[in-house]
């Protein structure tokens, strides 16, 4: 077996003999009460270091005996000294309190924040950016997404104006990997391996945790970097602990108010002779928003200058979220912890889509009018996504050993029940567009006659996508002392299992006889352009409620998109890490290895629709070295470098090995897989200088680059070798090679030295500027592309202003244009580009009382679109607006 190398290293590692004779531990809490996580232990003049974990707590293992000067480091304190004295074979127990002025740590709002994150970022062993609850276990934003995305070189993709799924670096967020408590996340979404982190509810989470450089202990199957979402824990607060909130919010689109409701319970309980050593951290939450947006799309239907086909939508949406966590933690000691993490959140989405959409019979340009085929459509539909993960595990240590055990079971799941996909009425008219932006339809009166609609189809459906993973792991580290060098030789295994099925039924009725004026229910509230009527929901249901749908079922669309991933993913890894005075080195490899067993179905429609299975096999093996260095140039100011190897698997729907061709020989039309697809693979460079200033405060500069082969592009290969006979013949595809190279800044600082109330101000501002090249090819011909979905700037500026009473923040979150698509390889006028997108939000939190919190927020203020072109920024792809968001709360919380 290939990693048996491996394992026999790291035994020898682990049997090398201890130099250390005792044990300093303890837990860190601040001037009022609170544990203070990533702060700096150290003991001067030694190699001795470690750094407070989320509750607080540190461990010094294999101390030699004697007398020495315990260090306590911080961002925004001087460096704090103790006296101690270690004894042989005589565990030291400290409990710690900061005696500094350290206001801006106990106070509740966004300077705790972004302490308590810079804590972190400053002692991680590899590259970290991190966001931090503040004192009351709350994020300024609504989910875990839009709470990521003032980060340095994060953005986010939005679904209907929402932060959903999060890109690092300007990467798209299927080449990133999530992780709640070190437990991989499922997607519930069909085909996706990306996690939207809009299903879990900020208010359960005590830290957000970006890595951007792999360690060998770390899952390597991510391009951009991992999110790790550490929940929180009764240990996080001392003592009992209780939030609750309310809040309301309004959507300029949609005059309905949303509530809100939060809560969050925590308390230590003694065992017996242990005190505190149980921990009990109970959260939910509840949020119904109701909201619109208005949309116009031409999904790139342009010859030249002149349009196809255009498509009017307005929206209305109504999203649910119910989230739960449960942490059960027992310590009987420093040296024994157990944990179990339960964590339940759904999310339910109901979308009414009502489409006016016009097909010329000749393109046209803007200004002409000409015969067209007009449908009006509607979509109604539920998706309801539920995610559930449950892990548990521990950690043991004896003299200089550690044993590190996970097994986790998470699943992910949306279904779909029976809802409208598509209820059709069609009329021929002329009719006109304007601009090439911005293509509403125009008309005479005839158009927006619903007696004129007469009903051409009515297509229900149904789905359910599952994605189930399971892991288990473990790790072992030994703790050894080599004069002035503290190394820790660790290794571990993991082995998991993933399982991503999808199952739709679609429904087809026909022979029902109407026009749009018996199923109309007014007209639509359309921003944009006159809409005209649209078609009522419940008409729909009615007409076709006394049929029974087993006879209606269509096969074919009922099959054809159906599929079946089972993944068996293995890996090991060996990892060295050592610790100077001043130098920080973590080393190592890890393999992984990949089994693969997809399922799909293909049909071909001049061969009678028949339907057959395909099915393909697949392995892959990674070996992945890695190194991280951090060098402190001072007490203030840290070098880092860092080396790494990654790879990012398909996509589901990349994968899919199933094809539906329709049409005739020289005119084919195809969607497929590929399941012959390789995984990308990056080497990762990463050189950054930080500094941390006395007071809240950071200034960095860093440099990236990435070598990446056979990445994974979306193109027609209609005309190219093996697809001559197709008009159609759109799949994914391995490019060749990839490189994406950039800069990144970023600054926070507090202006103390200001006069009050100046004082109070916060400015934050951090920008990622990347360049990008890869190649794709096809018979014939090659051409240069930027990276596919790789943003090559984005931004975050806020200004702010926190006394500890007062809290109030303005922020500014930009990306630049991405390729979103390559529609033919072989012309890039067809390219689609995601746009620039700049959100302006506000945020004020007053503090009534000490446990009484008044909270308003003002989101995308500036009503900033989403626009996709097509390879010019005046031929519209996409464009959707939506409005601008008002919320008022309340949080009552007691300590």
């Amino acid at each position: 077996m290939k990693t048996a190398p491996l394992f026999a290293m790291t035994a020898l590692a682990l049997c090398a003999q201890s130099w250390a004779d005792s044990q300093v531990q303890g837990q860190l809490i601040d001037a009022a009460g609170h544990n203070v996580a990533g702060a700096t232990i150290s003991l001067a003049a030694s190699a001795y270091h470690t750094t407070t974990d989320e509750n607080g707590r540190f461990v010094l293992p294999s101390v030699k005996a004697g007398h020495y000067q315990l260090q306590i480091h911080y961002p925004g304190i001087a460096r704090e000294k103790r006296s101690i004295e270690v004894v042989d074979n005589q565990p030291l127990n400290l409990p710690l309190t900061l005696t500094g002025d350290i206001e801006h740590i106990s106070v509740v709002g966004q300077a705790a924040s972004l302490g308590r994150a810079l804590g972190l970022q400053k002692n991680a062993d590899n590259i970290v950016t991190a966001a931090s609850a503040d004192g009351i276990g709350q994020y300024p934003d609504d989910n875990a997404t839009e709470a990521l995305q003032r980060l340095p070189g994060i953005s986010i993709e939005r679904d209907q104006g929402e932060g959903r799924f999060v890109r690092i670096r300007g990467l798209a967020p299927d080449l990133n990997t999530v992780t709640y408590n070190g437990a991989n996340i499922p997607a519930p979404e069909s085909g996706r391996r990306a996690v939207a982190l809009d299903v879990i509810p900020s208010d359960l989470l005590g830290s957000l945790e970006v890595s951007k450089s792999l360690t060998p202990d770390m899952d390597a199957n991510s391009l951009g970097g991992n999110v790790e979402m550490k929940s929180l824990t009764a240990f996080d607060h001392d003592g009992r602990f209780f939030s609750l909130g309310v809040a309301g919010s309004y959507n300029q689109l949609r005059d309905k108010t949303s509530p809100k409701a939060s809560i969050a319970y925590s308390d230590t309980y003694d065992v017996g002779s242990d005190v505190e050593a149980l921990g009990i951290a109970l959260a939910g939450s509840y949020y119904d928003r109701k909201f619109a947006s208005d949309n116009v799309e031409t999904q790139g239907a342009w010859d030249g200058n002149n349009l196809e086909e255009t498509d009017m939508r307005d929206y209305t949406i109504e999203r649910k979220r119910k989230g739960l966590a449960a942490n059960l933690d027992f310590r009987p000691s420093d040296s024994q912890q157990f944990y179990l993490r339960g964590l339940y959140s759904e999310f339910k989405d109901h979308e009414t889509r009502q489409s006016f959409s016009s097909e010329w019979d000749d393109a046209v340009s803007a200004g002409e009018s000409a015969s067209a085929d007009l449908t009006r459509s509607l979509k109604d539909r539920i998706e309801d996504q539920t995610i559930t993960s449950l892990s548990v595990g521990g950690q043991s240590s004896w003299d200089d050993w550690t044993l590190k055990y996970q097994l986790s079971d998470s699943t992910a799941e949306e279904k779909l029940p029976f809802g409208i996909k598509d209820a059709k009425f069609e009329y021929t008219s002329n009719v006109s567009y304007q601009s090439g932006d911005k293509p509403v339809v125009y008309g005479d009166s005839d158009i927006y006659d619903a007696s004129n609609y007469r009903l051409s189809k009515i297509k229900m459906y149904d789905h359910d996508t599952t994605d189930h993973n399971k892991t288990v792991r473990a790790d072992v580290i030994r703790h050894l002392e080599r004069g002035s060098v503290s190394l820790d030789i660790q290794g571990g295994m993991k082995f998991g299992q993933r399982k991503k099925k999808m199952d739709e039924n679609v429904y087809s009725y026909k022979g029902i006889d109407g026009t749009l004026a018996d199923f109309t229910s007014g007209n639509a509230d359309y921003s944009l352009a006159t809409f005209g009527p649209t078609i009522s929901v419940s008409a729909v249901e009615s007409a076709i409620s006394g049929l029974d749908k087993a006879d209606y079922i269509d096969e074919l669309d009922s099959t054809i998109d159906d599929y079946h991933v089972k993944e068996d993913n293995s890996a090991a890894y060996l990892m060295g890490t050592g610790h100077w005075d001043k130098l920080l080195l973590v080393g190592g490899l890890r393999y992984e290895k990949t089994q693969r067993d997809t399922r799909g179905y293909s049909a071909f429609e001049s061969e009678d629709d028949a339907i057959d299975a395909t099915e393909y096999h697949k392995d892959e093996d990674q070996w992945l070295p890695s190194l991280n260095l951090r060098y402190n140039l001072s007490e203030q100011t840290l070098l880092r470098a860092a080396y790494s190897n990654s790879f990012v698997r398909p996509t589901y729907d990349q994968l899919a090995p199933g094809m539906y061709r329709e049409g005739d020989a020289g005119d084919y039309e195809a969607e497929f897989g590929n399941p012959e697809l390789e995984s990308m693979t990056s080497a990762n460079y990463d050189l950054s200088l930080e500094h941390y200033s006395g007071d809240i405060g950071v200034a960095s500069i860093g440099v990236f680059y990435k070598d990446i082969k056979n990445f994974i592009y979306q193109a027609d290969k209609a005309g190219s070798s093996g697809y001559e006979d197709y008009d159609k013949a759109l799949t994914y595809i391995n490019g060749d090679t990839a490189d994406l190279y950039g800069v990144e800044l970023n600054y926070v600082t507090r202006l103390s030295a200001l006069p009050a109330p100046f004082n109070n101000m916060l400015v934050s501002l951090n920008g990622t500027w990347t360049n990008s090249s890869a190649t794709i090819s096809w018979d014939g011909g090659s051409r240069d592309i930027p990276f596919p979905s790789q943003s090559d700037k984005t931004a975050n500026f806020a200004i702010g202003y926190d006394d500890g009473t007062l809290s109030l923040r303005l922020s500014a979150a930009y990306q630049s244009r991405y390729l979103l698509e390559v529609d033919n390889v072989e012309d890039s006028a067809y390219d689609l580009y995601a746009d620039a997108h700049l959100q302006w939000d506000f945020i004020g939190k007053w503090s009534a009382t000490k446990n009484l919190q008044i909270a308003f927020k003002a989101l995308n203020i500036n009503d900033e679109p989403y626009y996709v072109y097509t390879g010019r920024s005046d031929l519209n792809a996409q464009y959707e607006t939506y409005g601008r968001t008002f919320e008022l709360g309340l949080q009552y919380h007691a300590f």
